[in-house]
């Protein structure tokens, strides 16, 4: 074995004498450069890459300060991180290559002097250790043959993590810079645990045992999440073959051990007889007795009453961490109650993530902003994770900082884009030439028009309807060629691929793609020629579809139309000219479309949405209402619809391995609980036996005396949906998108606002002859990633949208004092009830327990579904009145405060 060894070192050694030559070059620039730091990424001895990895991050957070300039960071440790972390090593890429900072990488696994081989029985960890040693000891001895030469003073610093070697002067002197030295205390406290009395969490099982543990059947693995509404509850969603997907509930501190939500985490399912219900109970950690663990232990005994069994559903304990998927945290510090104290807690602006305890000596300047903190670990012994300050965004309230906040907190890529990614862009000014006209058809001539909501500058689709000689229609449905202007596989693909969506907010919008081209070029404006993609149908006067073609093309719309001015043509007695009579009958066929669809077992759903009015100087909301949809919403709505299946069906016949579709999984029965209960305490039932039967009796679940029971029932059924998805068809076999009871559908009509649409464009392209392929194209394991990503992006994008509602709804109500409206109950929970007020399609909680308070007497029914509060019976869909307020009294989680007026119970109520 020494003797192969030998041999493979030695030819090792003969690969690198071209590289050691270069070197010399190398050094020559480097004695003009006064490099003061040399840093190490640390291994960590006896621990798993995470744990490495988080180390990484903490350090990450400091060298990307500008404060932090003249930094060598070696090639063994770029390797580590590479290794480890791909976004920490991009980070770290991007500093290094940013010319302002003075960072350099220097390859000491290529230098003579500095290259060590791998001792026999040595790890590579150990390997690792002695390589840095070894390149520090060589380069400080480089440096002071330059300091004789030139009379210059240049300090070598050693920083690494391992507490023997730290230089402690250098910590020091960041003393002027208290950010700096905030984001370093959890570093220099490693391996501190909190002096707390007494052990909380089991210890987790290692990572190698828990593979093994996973492979037998022993642990299950999956992913972690964390409920909004009690803190002392998760489910973990089981990963595996969809047959095999189940949820698995864990209730209890110690159970959850130390989990974050969307970790992924190993199980250990309890036996039978420990099984629980999932909590109808509403519990959120205040965070005042966070070494009371006796009043933790009280708190979960409220989760343990008595459960119809068929309630019960798989229980478990999180057992080990298999991938921590910790993140940077928005939030607010809540500063300790003890004089000068350096400890405090951080409390994360997303629910779900448990308060965070840091050490910072700015904690009177931070008071009252919203920071940006990161977990560094989380000890047995302590009740909350560690972690450090990161940056301060700016002062809570603040509506640009609050915008910041909602897009960190969901991920939403909205930097300015590079000017890489804008190089790809068209140089203006832009025409159509002849070889634009290449497989292109001249629409021109036709009467096309688009029908928006007000405002929109984003123009993706526009439509046209003319009789033919035949006595038939044609129908055309036109698309912004947005794969004219973006290539595979340049920085402005990458960059819109990794967007992977439009972003509406109440106020702006984050563009997927640059603004030459989401509003202008791209943009189906009204008046200019622009390049479209059409899905052209020949129909009958019973909408029968006859034929279908598509085609990429040239249009110049003839008008760019709201939804109301659609509305009002279609409905003027006097107005006749081309594009009214294209409308008129675009609208006549839509309606057949419509109730063929919801006659195959459509679901027509409900939520509510609202509207802002903006002040135009303040750009405060003025006025809130639901939106009100128009027939001609729907008119457009079923012939994106038809074209999305006529796209879907035409590129799966020519790429059935290859196609980007979109389904949506119908829900499990589990999920319709709720709903047919609910239906059931108004005598009315629900089946829920396939979509068509769910339409069917949604349709028939009507009161005379209460209108409104109706669309209460459609918003609860949307709750019960499953959220629909991308995915690669050859990747899948089951299509059937549940909502719209179609057999195959996808994306097609919104390629600037969806990177989805591009990909399907692109496909359709090629089908058609239009355009050439490309390998990622047919690539199914490509096309599955790219859904992966697709489908967070989107649901993230949801999620921001939501939280910039409910922030704009809370400055709306910041100055209207008390508004008093009708409301309804949603949902039933053991201690509170959730109700919408349909004028402002808000929703809120009302609590009925209050802290330091005697606690009303509950009587809560699963079955019906109503709880009893001193005596008043309250039921899912009763109407209430309640007094709506802003409470400002906790800047971190300001809430919409309501006060129950009728019936009259004692309450507290506030929205999240």
């Amino acid at each position: 074995m020494a003797v192969r060894n030998r041999q493979k070192s030695s030819a090792v050694f003969k690969r690198k004498k071209k590289v050691w030559k270069i070197q010399s070059k190398l050094f020559a620039y480097a004695r003009k450069v006064q490099l003061k730091i040399l840093v190490r990424f640390p291994a960590v001895r006896g621990k798993g890459p995470n744990s490495a990895s988080l180390l990484i991050e903490v350090f990450i957070d400091i060298l990307e300060d500008p404060v932090i300039k003249n930094v060598i960071v070696l090639q063994t440790v770029l390797q580590e991180v590479r290794s480890r972390s791909a976004p920490v090593y991009k980070r770290i890429r991007d500093v290094i290559g940013n010319p302002e900072k003075h960072f350099y990488s220097f390859t000491n696994e290529h230098h003579r002097e500095t290259y060590i081989e791998q001792e026999q029985g040595e790890s590579s960890n150990d390997r690792n250790d002695r390589a840095i040693r070894v390149a520090v000891k060589w380069y400080s001895e480089h440096l002071k043959k330059i300091q004789k030469e030139e009379n210059e003073d240049i300090q070598v610093i050693f920083l690494t993590n391992d507490r023997n070697n730290k230089e402690k002067e250098y910590i020091k002197s960041l003393i002027d810079n208290p950010d700096l030295v905030d984001r370093l205390a959890c570093v220099s406290d490693e391996g501190k645990e909190i002096e707390s009395g007494k052990i909380i969490f089991p210890e987790h099982v290692p990572l190698s045992k828990l593979q093994q543990g996973i492979k037998s059947g022993i642990y299950l693995q999956g992913t972690y999440r964390a409920s909004r509404d009690n803190y002392l509850e998760a489910t973990v969603w089981v990963h595996g073959d969809a047959e095999e997907n189940k949820e698995i509930i864990i209730q209890g501190l110690k159970h959850l051990n130390r989990a974050v939500h969307e970790d992924i985490v190993a199980v250990e399912l309890l036996a039978k007889d420990e099984w629980v219900a999932p909590s109808s109970v509403v519990l959120q950690d205040d965070g005042q007795n966070e070494d009371d663990i006796e009043m933790e232990e009280k708190k979960e005994n409220i989760l343990k009453i008595s459960v119809n069994k068929n309630m019960l559903r798989p229980t478990g304990k999180v057992v080990g961490i298999i991938k921590r998927n910790w993140r940077p945290f928005c939030g607010m510090l809540s500063k300790s109650q003890i004089k000068e104290a350096r400890r405090h807690l951080f409390t994360p602006a997303d629910r779900r993530i448990p308060r965070i305890r840091i050490e910072t000596r700015q904690a009177d300047k931070l008071e009252g902003q919203r920071i940006i903190v990161a977990i560094d670990g989380w000890p047995r012994n302590s009740r909350y994770p560690n972690g450090h300050f990161v940056k301060n965004l700016g002062s809570a309230g603040d509506k640009e900082t609050e915008t910041e906040v909602l897009l960190l907190e969901h991920d939403v890529p909205h930097q300015p884009f590079s000017q890489n990614v804008l190089s790809f862009l068209p140089k203006m000014p832009w025409s159509i030439t002849e070889k634009d006209m290449k497989y292109r058809e001249d629409l021109r001539h036709l009467y096309v028009c688009s029908v928006d909501p007000p405002g929109c500058t984003d123009i993706d689709d526009a439509l046209h309807c003319r009789e033919i000689g035949n006595g038939n229609l044609e129908v055309g449905v036109h698309i912004a060629d947005v794969s004219h202007f973006i290539r595979p596989g340049n920085a402005l693909d990458e960059e819109s691929a990794k967007r992977g969506t439009t972003v509406y907010l109440c106020e702006k919008r984050i563009d997927m793609v640059p603004e030459l081209l989401s509003s202008n070029l791209c943009s189906l404006r009204s008046n200019v020629d622009r390049l479209a993609f059409s899905c052209i149908w020949e129909m009958n006067q019973k909408a029968e579809i006859l034929n279908t073609r598509f085609t990429k093309s040239i249009i110049n719309s003839k008008a760019s139309l709201t939804y109301a001015e659609a509305q009002m043509r279609i409905d003027s007695a006097t107005m006749n000219d081309d594009i009214t009579v294209s409308l008129r009958g675009l609208n006549k066929l839509a309606k057949i479309l419509k109730k063929k669809r919801i006659d195959n077992g459509a679901l027509t759903l409900s939520s509510p949405e609202v509207r802002f009015h903006m002040d135009s100087e303040t750009h405060d909301p003025i006025d809130l209402q639901t939106k009100e949809l128009k027939e001609t919403n729907s008119m457009v709505e079923e012939f994106m619809l038809l074209a999305n299946v006529s796209v879907a069906q035409k590129i799966y016949d020519e790429f059935p391995e290859f196609a980007l579709l979109r389904k949506h999984p119908a829900p499990p029965p589990s999920n319709y609980d709720i709903l047919v209960k609910a239906a059931k305490s108004k005598n009315l039932e629900i089946k829920t036996d396939s979509a068509k039967a769910l339409a069917e009796s949604l349709d028939k679940a009507e009161s005379p005396d209460f209108p409104y029971l109706n669309t209460l029932l459609r918003i609860l059924t949307t709750r019960c949906m499953m959220q629909a998805v991308y995915f690669c068809s050859g990747m899948d076999s089951d299509f059937h998108h549940y909502g719209l009871a179609s057999p195959i559908y996808t994306h097609f009509t919104s390629p600037i606002r969806r990177y989805a649409d591009i990909i399907v464009h692109r496909l359709l392209a090629v089908a058609i002859g239009a355009d050439s392929t490309y390998p990622e194209l047919t690539d199914k394991h490509k096309l599955a990633d790219l859904s992966k990503n697709l489908n967070y992006r989107h649901k993230m994008a949801q999620y921001a949208q939501r939280a910039s509602v409910a922030f704009h709804t809370q400055l709306f109500f910041k100055t209207k004092g008390v508004v008093n409206e009708d409301a309804y109950i949603l949902f039933v929970r053991r201690n509170a009830v959730v109700v919408l007020i349909p004028k402002y399609g808000l929703e809120g909680t009302v609590f009925f327990e209050e802290k330091d308070k005697p606690t009303p007497k509950l009587d809560y029914n699963s079955e019906v579904p109503s709880l009893t509060v001193e005596g008043t019976t309250l039921c899912v869909f009763d109407k209430v009145k309640v007094n709506i307020t802003l409470d400002a009294s906790n800047i971190q989680h300001q809430k919409i405060r309501m006060e129950l007026v009728e019936p009259k119970v004692r309450h507290m109520i506030c929205v999240f």
